[in-house]
């Protein structure tokens, strides 16, 4: 199966696309829930994040390693910036940003707002080139026909579950808006890249070497001794989570899928998130949920099954 630059998957490989795409939404559906929890306990933002990448990275270096020995492309210049570059807003800056909006708002809220980042990848895709969007086919009508649903969505329920104080809503919903675009910026760029480096597990080890890089050295001025380092046994559950589940399983499948239906897609599919996130916040914390939210979620599935199959 092959990229032909339009973002079309073929054949049997279709449903395993497709599956690889539904499993996105429900590994990180789950994550704010989880790490909610640590954060309530005191665990500190920046040590978890550290935690986070490290063991992604030791999680994904040996299958990029033996995987793809055979077929990894020779290492240059342009490469190594583009993966610290991949390290630095899809690792370092997105998941910092996401943790302190997380703990500034909720979990239903810090979800509500992921239907944005395929707005903001439809966009930079678009300006890059990677994104090719004819208005008179059904597959572009289709992509900003699901780019409309998703922002009018994000609105929506960013209006109804903005209930919290002014100063802390200000703040939290700047850090969430920058993890969205900086997830968009990422995606952009990965699906560029895989063309030029197409050994997927091996680019998103790199994309965090890079970022572990960058979060130890901040660590090293912005944490408080040995103290922060020390962890509950719910704080280690949720660092587990987040490390093997949210980072190396959900960056690695997000990087499989980039190379063969494009970022906007793959983007699309982050609408999911909000619902198993609010049906989980329930569960364990209490949060309310809107009806608003069950039908956006209906409409947002009928909506990329179409354009998968459109695609297709």
């Amino acid at each position: 199966m092959a990229n032909d630059g339009s973002g079309s998957v073929r054949g049997v490989e279709t449903w395993k696309t497709q599956l690889a795409l539904s499993m996105g939404p429900l590994i990180y559906g789950a994550y704010p829930v989880i790490t909610k929890v640590a954060l309530n306990d005191g665990i500190n933002q920046l040590v978890f994040c550290v935690y986070r990448v490290l063991i992604g990275l030791l999680v994904l270096s040996p299958f990029a390693y033996f995987l793809e020995r055979q077929t990894r492309p020779p290492l240059t210049k342009h490469l190594l910036f583009s993966f610290f570059l991949l390290g630095l807003l899809g690792i370092f800056g997105n998941q910092l940003l996401f943790l302190i909006g997380l703990n500034l708002t909720n979990p239903t809220y810090a979800a509500a707002a992921q239907p944005a980042v395929p707005v903001f990848t439809f966009l930079f895709s678009t300006i890059m080139g990677t994104e090719k969007v004819n208005l008179l086919r059904y597959e572009g009508m289709a992509k900003v026909g699901g780019t409309i649903i998703c922002v009018s969505g994000a609105i929506y329920q960013w209006c109804c579950i903005a209930d919290i104080g002014f100063d802390q809503f200000s703040l939290g919903v700047i850090c969430l808006i920058g993890n969205c675009m900086y997830m968009a910026v990422y995606l952009s760029i990965q699906a560029k890249l895989l063309k030029k480096y197409p050994t997927n597990l091996s680019l998103t080890a790199y994309s965090y070497f890079f970022g572990t890089v960058l979060m130890v050295i901040v660590s090293l001025f912005m944490t408080d001794g040995i103290t922060d380092w020390s962890l509950t046994q719910s704080e280690i559950l949720a660092v587990l989570y987040a490390g093997i589940f949210a980072s190396a399983l959900g960056y690695g499948l997000v990087a499989w899928c980039n190379k063969f239906v494009g970022p906007t897609m793959v983007s699309l599919y982050n609408s999911f998130q909000p619902a198993f996130s609010t049906l989980l916040s329930l569960i364990f914390l209490g949060s309310p949920v809107y009806m608003g939210r069950c039908c956006f979620d209906f409409g947002t599935l009928l909506y990329s099954n179409l354009l998968f199959e459109v695609e297709s």
